[in-house]
């Protein structure tokens, strides 16, 4: 049951951070984006020492996260 709420969590994350991004991206892009934003942001918030409680908290850690990935991607690209 966890991996659904991962997934349906990392959905929303993603999709929240393409639209805050002002990206297009596909349900599956969004999902990878915001599950790998998860980490990305968990780890980042623990370095600083912020963590996420509830879901609310792992969305907002999420979305922060997938936001850099995205950020890091058009870096890379352009």
């Amino acid at each position: 049951m966890s991996f659904i709420v991962a997934l349906i969590l990392g959905g929303v994350s993603g999709w929240l951070a393409g639209k805050i991004m002002g990206t297009d991206h596909s349900v599956i892009i969004n999902i990878v984006l915001g599950l790998v934003g998860g980490l990305l942001g968990g780890w980042l918030g623990s370095l600083i020492g912020i963590g996420a409680t509830g879901w609310i908290g792992t969305i907002v850690i999420s979305v922060i996260g997938a936001c850099i990935l995205i950020w890091i991607a058009r870096k890379i690209i352009k």
